[in-house]
């Protein structure tokens, strides 16, 4: 009987229950959100990068934006530091397609 709570899964079979640990549920939860916030901390970057390639920015827009985006990247290892998570554990490997984040 499959829905039996104290039946253990055959070798081979995936298990049915989900084990939680409450310590590591916060930190899980908030690497998840933080690779969301990096993924688009990175294209709000290219995308600033692209518009002042095409001069669409004045100095002190280009000045303003610059500042922006130090601070978030600045907040952001501050809230990976505060999690205890580096670089490397937002960026979610794709499989075949390779990593979410760009290294660069």
């Amino acid at each position: 009987m499959s829905g039996d709570p104290g039946r253990r899964p055959v070798s081979g079979e995936p298990a049915r229950r989900v084990e939680l640990d409450p310590e590591t549920v916060g930190r899980d939860l908030a690497s998840l959100v933080l690779t969301v916030v990096e993924l688009l901390r990175q294209l709000m970057e290219r995308q600033a990068l692209r518009r002042i390639d095409q001069g669409d920015l004045d100095e002190e827009q280009v000045e303003r934006l610059g500042l922006t985006l130090m601070a978030l990247e600045d907040r952001m290892a501050e809230l990976r530091e505060h999690f205890g998570l580096t670089p490397e554990d937002l960026n979610l490997d794709l499989g075949p397609l390779g990593p979410l984040l760009s290294n660069e």
